[in-house]
């Protein structure tokens, strides 16, 4: 389906055109029209579908007309879970608006706070936001929702799986409540469902495809190791092989990004790290560095590489399991795009095999096992993953968990019912 079909206004087409597309994905042949009817939607939609333009577009549609409201709060809030994924939705809105008399901007962490604070006092039409740094001005009375008429809140799934279910929650309860909602997550189930039932009204549904149908365009295979010398040595192999061009390869913690990726330019790789604990300029310059070929191979977090957008990505190596299965899905979604295949490679270790176990019952396939010449696991995959070891006895625990507690702080923000009410906002955590 070409995008005239779905009766998007001539100048948001003109741009379409200039951006170098022709013809509407799938998730925006399906999204665009429920949005463009002022319908609420929740849908799921993988990275690599154009799932930002299926909301970008139809909202760009909606701010050509005028609003009824007055003030200098944005008409359109896109949350999202990292300051990464703001940064491309952003770059998605001035493309798509060129020859558009709009403005937008992006309140995230790692930034500072006096320009984003002089973009709010000005009239502002779409704003993209980072939860944390969003509480912030929210609590010290900087943000107007006095004009919000559309909610979106954009991978949903990852944004409850960092901890911003109380966040998201205290944000929408700031809006007028009379708006439209989108929802946008790789699932919709657990409490990704239980959110889209709290905030959106009487939604239409849209749902790609099942989880077995999920990234035909990825080759998928795993490696046995021993150690984690035997996982390095393997690791070396596949980036020595020849058929990697570049690679994003993901790491439990930040602290094993930086020792992996020094250890990759010892051994004369063009790598780089992606972690939180980076600024957000070294973090985008490291991106850029990657786009254009400075680097090849990137070692990153789950949460920095959310919403990174390089088309070119030849191999997805975990180097460590996720610890979520569903991050699995997310992960390997990098590579294989926009009509491209790509490889995605386990090392699994003795302790993964319960996780690899999780990730090939989400994805209702059995992933391949491999080897390599010289290189070949000396221990077998056991016949039970996450069974106990022979003589090895269960773990004891004592006393219950407990919830960590969450200190609040008295803030307040203007809000279309009730301007100058003084309330509390839980402190979040800010965007990794």
């Amino acid at each position: 389906m070409e995008f005239e079909q779905l009766k998007l206004d001539p100048r948001i087409l003109a741009a379409i055109k200039q951006t170098g597309f022709h013809q509407a994905t799938r998730i925006q042949q399906e999204a665009i029209p429920i949005v463009l009817s002022g319908k609420d939607l929740m849908a799921s939609a993988q990275t690599g579908t154009g799932k930002t333009a299926a909301f970008v577009l139809p909202a760009l549609q909606h701010l050509l007309r005028p609003s009824k409201m007055r003030g200098q709060g944005p008409r359109v809030l896109i949350l999202t879970p990292t300051r990464e994924l703001a940064t491309q939705v952003n770059e998605n809105i001035r493309q798509f608006s060129r020859g558009l008399k709009m403005t937008s901007g992006s309140i995230v962490g790692g930034v500072a706070y006096g320009p984003q604070l002089r973009m709010l006092r000005g009239r502002l039409d779409l704003l993209v936001a980072t939860p944390g740094r969003l509480m912030d001005h929210m609590e010290q009375g900087k943000v107007d929702f006095s004009r919000l008429e559309m909610l979106v809140l954009d991978e949903a799934d990852r944004m409850l799986d960092m901890g911003f279910i109380d966040a998201v929650k205290e944000i929408a309860s700031a809006m007028p409540t009379k708006r439209q909602t989108l929802l946008f997550s790789a699932t919709l189930e657990g409490a990704v469902l239980k959110i889209a039932n709290r905030l959106l009204n009487t939604p239409q549904s849209v749902s790609l495809a099942a989880n077995h149908e999920r990234h035909k365009s990825i080759e998928q295979c795993m490696h046995h190791v021993d150690s984690k010398a035997h996982k390095q040595k393997v690791l070396e192999h596949l980036l020595s092989n020849g058929e990697s061009s570049k690679s994003l390869i993901f790491t439990a913690t930040k602290r094993g990004a930086d020792q992996l990726s020094k250890i990759l330019r010892d051994k004369g790789h063009k790598s780089g790290a992606l972690h939180g604990d980076m600024s957000q300029n070294k973090r985008r310059q490291t991106v850029e560095n990657l786009r254009k070929g400075r680097l090849n191979t990137l070692v990153a977090t789950d949460v920095a590489a959310r919403g990174l957008d390089i088309k070119d990505i030849s191999h997805v190596i975990n180097f460590d399991l996720p610890m979520v299965a569903e991050d699995y899905i997310h992960r390997i979604g990098r590579t294989g795009r926009a009509g491209a295949t790509g490889q995605a490679v386990s090392l699994v270790g003795s302790a993964d095999w319960k996780k690899l176990s999780q990730i090939e019952k989400l994805t209702s396939r059995k992933i391949k096992r491999e080897t390599i010449d010289g290189l070949e696991p000396t221990s077998s995959e056991p016949k039970s993953p996450g069974a106990r070891k022979p003589n090895q006895k269960p773990r004891r625990r004592f006393g219950k968990a407990t919830e960590p507690s969450t200190a609040r702080k008295p803030g307040h923000w203007r809000k279309a019912e009730s301007k100058g009410k003084r309330s509390k906002v839980s402190r979040v955590k800010k965007a990794a």
